[in-house]
C-alpha cells in the first residue's frame, strides 16, 4: 500500500522551499449561490473562484522572505505523497505578507491563481 498523505515537496518558480506542514490547496472552481424569490427557488448564480496553494513554511535561510512576499506571475508546484501534482501558474502571493515566527522559523503564505490544476 502506498502513502495517501504526509510527505510533500513544494517549489516556487523551480526553487525548493522548506515546508513545515499544513499544505492545503483549492483547484479552480466556482462559487454558487441559490437565487430565490417569494415564489420559490429560481436557480443559482455562479461566479469563478480563484484556486490557491497555501502552506506553513520554514525559513531555512535559503529563500528570501522578501522575494516570497513579492511573488507574482510565478509557478508554484506541490507534489503530494499520493502522487498528485498541484500546479498554480501565473500565481501571486495573496493576502497579508508572510510573517516569520523566529522561535521555530515558521510562516504561513498563500499563493492564488486563475489556474490551479491537479495532475
Amino acid at each position: 500500500m502506498s502513502a495517501l498523505a504526509g510527505a510533500l515537496s513544494l517549489t516556487v518558480d523551480g526553487v525548493p522551499v522548506a515546508v513545515a506542514g499544513q499544505c492545503e490547496y483549492l483547484v479552480n472552481s466556482s462559487d454558487r449561490e441559490t437565487l430565490k424569490g417569494q415564489d420559490g427557488v429560481h436557480g443559482y448564480k455562479e461566479m469563478p473562484k480563484e484556486g490557491w496553494i497555501k502552506y506553513n513554511g520554514r525559513d531555512s535561510g535559503a529563500v528570501s522572505m522578501a522575494a516570497l512576499n513579492a511573488t507574482s506571475n510565478a509557478t508554484v508546484v506541490a507534489t503530494l505523497a499520493n502522487g498528485k501534482v498541484i500546479i498554480a501558474t501565473g500565481a501571486w502571493r495573496d493576502g497579508d505578507p508572510a510573517e516569520v515566527n523566529t522561535e521555530d522559523g515558521t510562516f504561513s503564505i498563500k499563493f492564488a491563481s486563475g489556474s490551479v490544476t491537479e495532475n
